[in-house]
């Protein structure tokens, strides 16, 4: 049968370039992989720190889903005729389950492709928000490639934007923009730039181009156009040398006292936030990814296992800053690696570092509420190997806008359990790491959440509370948590409260001395990535167990090693290393993709995750070349993506640009936000 979505010719190399591995993780995936424990499952532990009730239930989980093949995830599945590959003549007349399509996802994909520019489906049109360096405080000039500052930095928006969120906002057609930072490139912000000895006022923008930004984006009433509203009173710029307040069971303990800081409460920025999450009260969450990379001169004293460079830094920030120096201030790395909660309602606000999250390269953090009200945050831990958290607070949060309950609700996260994930399948004797799916067909099984901490109390034998949430990654050691290929995004569905895991890559998996494939993992080599669905026990986030199975398993579809929820393979678009994720308001989930390895630049994906298309996946937009795409924002009207790195391609430099995007030939590559929406005004994908 011909491909209807076809892929790229081989001879287009896939990937992410070796430069943006540089700059933006300081070249992780070269280093030697961090998690080196050999945790097989402590049960004697998990036994000791889980009470009869919680195995009793986790014990639930484990029968209904041998029971029913994974019956807590079975609610609107595919039927086992509509899973079924549909003969040629049928997929040539309609298709899987004829109609339109998924509503919200009735458009025509677009083909993988490598265009220098943001492609977009027939019928839609798109505008750039807003580039790095436009100004959005007072005072804060034009941006000007030649005459960058330090100065004129901290006032424009950031570099390589990541995480997006849009709050409402009470002014007619106003909505509140959120963006991450994550990291600068120096080679394609600066002519003539040395990486051997760049200049202090580089180092200095490069501060200022971190960080968070704040801006307040008003909405075209007949389109979906969003534009920056500049100098507004809302708007901020928060950079690496904003200051910061460490919160929570761990501020103040001497594992994060420096000598500029003897409270161990008070830092000085954030460092490579990528994906985030917004909370039910109107806050923002922003995951300190790559942090380790900023910091020179570690050692196994100071490492812990977070990956700190032994020798210079990249950007050679120790040269201007001693709290960049392990071997100065061994401390203050430790005061990196957290959720930051942000509100974007108060300008004079101090964000808060929430130390009862844990500490690890954090991807994401992405509540939902328990029936009661209480917060649950769940996050990733971006590394090969490691690990899927989540927080359950103890308190329940309070309704309203009021003085009083904003106060209230900005305490949710400093007080509750962490947990991390065990996962089992069902039948680790059909898993042999190739993606063959098991006997049962599919891969799936049962889990529970094992308690690291709650408080001042640890969970785990010979680790104090302070250091389990300094060194989590540590404690996930001791407690047999699984290995996962590269937990990034998470997000619960608002419909059905089922979270979705994207797990990017993993090409060291059953490599020699690495780990090899198991159910929720079940590729070798890793190269494309799955997203993972759990479903907590009797629907509830506070509980010790859970349900889970493997909801896509990506790349080509013409690959046996691929699954699409059980959707026909020639009705789906390819898909490579998903990153972020996030909701549409019909309750389909859209990915983003970071390094694709099928030859199409990365692009941002609809699919279906319930009804008789559950699995339908479709590619709603490509990106720029060298770019990923990031911070996907779904609503009616409009689909917002952060166009991250664009240009970034081995070689490119500000005089040899590998991209003409956004603003052609000539002019500087910069990472941007843009907005795309249908050209007749009506909704996205009906």
């Amino acid at each position: 049968m011909r491909r209807i979505l076809p892929l790229l010719s081989s001879n287009h190399a896939g990937g992410r370039s070796a430069l943006t591995c540089r700059y933006r993780c300081g070249d992780a995936c070269f280093h030697e992989v961090p998690n080196t424990s050999g945790n097989e499952y402590a049960g004697d532990i998990i036994a000791g720190t889980l009470s009869r009730r919680s195995m009793m239930r986790t014990a639930a989980v484990v029968t209904v889903a041998s029971a029913a093949g994974g019956a807590a995830l079975t609610q609107n599945a595919p039927s086992a005729q509509a899973a079924a590959v549909p003969a040629a003549g049928a997929a040539r007349h309609g298709g899987h389950g004829g109609g339109k399509g998924t509503r919200g996802l009735r458009f025509a994909p677009v083909a993988p492709n490598t265009a220098d520019t943001v492609t977009v489906p027939e019928g839609y049109t798109q505008n750039v928000v807003i580039r790095w360096g436009e100004p959005i405080l007072r005072g804060a000039p034009a941006f000007d490639a030649d005459r960058q500052t330090a100065e004129a930095q901290a006032g424009q928006f950031g570099y390589n934007n990541d995480f997006l969120s849009l709050l409402p906002l009470s002014e007619h057609g106003r909505q509140v923009l959120v963006a991450n930072h994550e990291y600068t490139d120096e080679q394609l912000m600066f002519t003539g730039y040395d990486a051997a000895d760049p200049t202090r006022e580089q180092v200095e923008i490069g501060w200022a181009a971190h960080g968070l930004s704040v801006v307040v984006v008003q909405e075209e009433r007949r389109s979906g156009k969003l534009t920056p509203v500049s100098r507004h009173w809302l708007n901020r710029r928060l950079t690496a040398t904003s200051e910061f307040r460490l919160t929570g069971p761990a501020a103040g303990s001497d594992l994060l006292k420096t000598s500029a800081d003897p409270s161990g409460t008070k830092v000085l920025g954030t460092l490579n936030n990528c994906a985030g999450g917004t909370t039910p009260w109107g806050t923002t969450l922003h995951g300190e990814e790559n942090f380790n990379q900023y910091f020179a001169n570690g050692s196994s004293a100071t490492d812990k296992r977070y990956g700190l460079s032994t020798g210079a830094t990249e950007r050679k920030w120790e040269r201007f800053d001693k709290r960049f120096d392990a071997a100065r201030e061994p401390n203050e790395s430790h005061r990196f690696g957290w959720v930051v909660e942000l509100d974007p309602y108060d300008p004079d606000s101090t964000p808060r570092k929430r130390t009862a999250l844990g500490r690890f390269k954090h991807e994401a953090a992405q509540p939902r509420l328990t029936r009661d009200g209480r917060p649950v945050v769940y996050m990733g831990d971006d590394e090969r190997f490691d690990y899927f958290y989540k927080f359950v607070s103890s308190k329940r949060m309070k309704k309203g806008d009021g003085r009083a309950a904003r106060e209230h609700n900005l305490t949710l996260l400093d007080e509750g359990t962490l947990y991390v994930a065990k996962l089992t399948g069902d039948s680790p004797e059909d898993v042999d790491g190739t993606g063959k799916l098991p006997n049962d067909g599919e891969f799936d099984g049962s889990g529970v959440w094992i308690p690291l901490a709650t408080g001042d109390v640890s969970h785990v034998p010979g680790m104090t509370a302070e250091e389990v949430y300094v060194f989590t990654r540590l404690a996930g050691d001791k407690v047999g948590a699984t290995k996962m290929d590269r937990p990034e995004d998470v997000e619960p569905s608002p419909r059905t409260g089922r979270v979705y895991v994207a797990l990017t890559n993993n090409t060291d998996r059953g490599k020699a001395g690495k780990p090899g494939a198991d159910e929720a993992n079940p590729r070798n080599l890793n190269k494309h990535g799955q997203i993972l669905e759990l479903a907590e026990h009797w629907d509830d986030p506070s509980s010790d167990g859970f349900a889970w199975r493997l909801f896509l398993v990506a790349g080509d579809p013409e690959d046996p090693a691929t699954y699409f929820a059980g959707y026909p393979k020639d009705r789906v678009s390819p898909i490579s290393c998903p990153d972020n994720v996030a909701f549409d308001p019909y309750g389909n989930l859209w990915i983003s993709t970071d390094g694709a390895q099928l030859g199409s630049h990365d692009g941002l994906f609809g699919v279906a995750t319930a009804g008789e298309r559950r699995g339908e996946l479709k590619q709603f937009l490509t990106v720029p070349k060298g770019a990923e795409t990031c911070g996907p924002i779904i609503q009616d009207r409009r689909v917002v993506v952060a166009v991250q790195h664009p240009g970034e391609v081995d070689g490119a430099t500000v005089e040899k640009p590998a991209s003409a995007w956004p603003d052609g030939p000539g002019r500087l590559v910069r990472p941007s936000v843009v907005a795309v929406y249908r050209k007749d005004g009506r909704d996205i994908g009906v």
